[in-house]
Parts: C-alpha cells; structure tokens; sequence
C-alpha cells in the first residue's frame, strides 16, 4: 500500500503580508496541495494522510465545499484528515456538520478514533485538536486500533503546548508508521516509522530550505518512506563582502549574479559583512524592484571605528568579544587593534554581532 503523508499546509494563509509576492504566495499553497492530489493520481497512492493544520485557521463551509471539489479527483486514494491546533474542531467548527462527497475521513476532535479503511485493510488512529493547545501527553496513550490490519498513527504536536510525546515510548508501541505534524520542518524520527513532513510551502522568512512531503510505502508488514522535496520557492539568506571597496555597480552584478544562480523565484535576506572604510550608501532600487528581496542587512564593521564596538554592541557577542581583547595585559596596542579587527571581520562573515 502507497501513502502520502503531509501536514501543515496552511490553506488561505498569506505569507509576508504586503509584499509584492505576497497573493501569489497565497495561491502558490492551494497549488503545491493540487500537486499532491495529482501525484496521488500518477503513482496510484492508497492514502493520502494530512497530519494536523490542513487550513491556516477555522475552515468555513465554503472552504471544505471547495477541498471537497478537490479531492474528488482522488478515485483510488482514501484521505484521512486530522484537525491541529490551527484548524482545531471546535463547537462550532464547519468540519462537524460537513459530509465529504469524496473519499474523506476526517477524524473527530476532542477523543481518539480510529479510520478502518476496509479496501487497504488499513487503520488510522489518532486524536483531532478540539480546541488550540494541550499540555497533556495526549498521544503517549494512543496504541494501535485494529490487529491483523495496517496501523498508522496520525498526530499533531510534540511541544510543550501541543501534545507532548515521548518518542521511546511511542516508538515501541508497534505502529507500521507514524505520520507527525505540527512542524514546519521536516524531520525523520526513526528510520521508516516515524517522522513530521513538514509544510509543503516555507510560511516566512526565518522559514529556510526545502519543503516537501513523505511518500511512503508498507509491504508485507515492511515500511519504507522517502521525503520528497516540492516547493515552488524556497527564503533564502547569503552574504556579500564588502570588505574589498566593491563599488555600487559591482555589488549589484554580485547579487543579480547570485540570484540567478539560487532562483529566480526565490526570496532573499541579503547580509553585507566585512570590514569597511565607511557605512555603505548603495542604491539597489534596481534590484529591489525585479528581485523578491526580503531584506537587507548590513553587518559591516568600521576599520577605523573598532572603539565604537564597545558602545554600539555593549550587550552582544561583539562587546564582550571588543571588551575581552581590551582586557590583555601583555599584548601591544597594535597586535590588540589586529586582533580586535581580525575577530570583528570573522564575526561579519557569519552574521554574529
């Protein structure tokens, strides 16, 4: 039996509000969820499981009419929806009174159920969100819901706030995989049993690298999984040095040059590190206006301004590193100056300050 597993995808959220990528962004999630339906379709995948956050908020009546339409186009593939601390089943949630005309499961919020999918003699268990946080270890309790058939657990959190878990624990309790959500990023738990997919989409911009999903496959009572990466941009962070007097024009080849290389698409947080003559003045509206830049950081440090490190950075990494220097008893004042310099430019080239 294939499987497809995804989680937190965050339908009608609009990442970086006010930005000009900003709509596309939105319509971009809607897109990389039809492109899972699609893949459903070509590899003739039994399950499609949704582990917690399929919407970014409250679904309205409108919003499930609408994935209904959807995953209709799903003949052969069950879904199993499972409602997270975003798209909770509250009281007066659209998912209790609303009835799937496709092949949709979506389990019930506030108790464990079980989804037997007589077809694939498959079981999905798990524990929809009835309301936006529990601290209790809801998901250490929930075991296995059907011997003599394929169990999956379907489960959203692992924090504090959001069904905490012990992994030893959930690992021995004889689940043929365990689908995780509740994390943007993905990350595999233990080997071909267990893991979060991550969003299918970054949501911000301290939301770097590669998105995707987990295909998946249980043969003769052996599971195998594989992340697949898939979306349609990435945020992205580099740096320039500045510290060689690159002129304004050579810095703009420097980031053109750079973006073509990682992707047009992409978003950008640039960072300009190195040690300078002076603050740089470098009109990048050019850019700005074709490229999607986030941000732009300085992170340059003044050749001829060290003394201002102990004012500026009293508080940071840079201060104490400033002030330590300053504190050698049996170093010259030149060698201390060098030192001093040398450290603050290592710390520019990674963004410490």
């Amino acid at each position: 039996m294939k499987f497809i597993h995804i989680s937190d995808v965050y339908l009608g959220a609009q990442p970086d509000p006010g930005r000009e990528w900003s709509e596309n962004r939105k319509k971009e999630l809607y897109d990389s969820f039809d492109n899972i339906i699609q893949i459903c379709v070509k590899e003739n995948v039994g399950l499609l499981m949704v582990a917690g956050n399929l919407f970014a908020d409250q679904p309205t009546e409108a919003d499930l009419q609408d994935l209904d339409e959807r995953l209709l186009k799903l003949e052969k593939t069950r879904t199993v929806i499972l409602c997270g601390s975003r798209d909770y089943m509250g009281q007066e949630s659209a998912f209790r009174s609303y009835s799937f005309k496709s092949k949709t499961v979506v389990l019930p919020g506030g108790k464990t159920s079980n989804a037997y999918l007589k077809g694939i003699n498959t079981c999905v268990t798990g524990y929809s969100y009835e309301r936006p946080e529990y601290d209790e270890p809801v998901i250490d309790e929930i075991s296995p819901g059907r011997e003599g058939a394929v169990n999956i657990l379907l489960a959203a959190g692992g924090d504090t706030r959001h069904m905490p878990f012990d992994r030893k624990k959930l690992a021995r309790k004889g689940f043929d995989y365990v689908a995780l959500g509740g994390s943007l990023k993905p990350a595999h738990i233990l080997k071909d049993r267990m893991a979060y997919s991550g969003s299918l989409e970054p949501l911000s911009q301290r939301d770097t690298g590669r998105h995707g999903y987990i295909f998946g496959e249980i043969e003769n009572g052996k599971t195998s999984i594989k992340w697949i990466p898939c979306n349609k941009r990435s945020y992205v962070n580099f740096s320039i040095d500045l510290s060689s007097g690159i002129s304004g024009e050579e810095l703009s080849d420097a980031i053109v040059d750079r973006i073509r290389k990682l992707g047009l698409d992409n978003i950008y947080t640039i960072t300009y590190t190195g040690l300078v003559e002076k603050q740089p003045d470098i009109d990048l509206k050019r850019i700005i206006n074709r490229y999607n830049i986030y941000d732009i950081i300085d992170n340059t440090v003044l050749v001829n301004d060290i003394d201002s490190v102990a004012e500026v950075h009293s508080g940071d990494l840079a201060g104490a590193f400033y002030r330590a220097n300053k504190a050698l008893a049996d170093v010259d004042e030149i060698t201390r100056e060098k030192m001093t310099m040398y450290g603050m430019e290592a710390m520019s080239f990674t963004g410490e300050k």
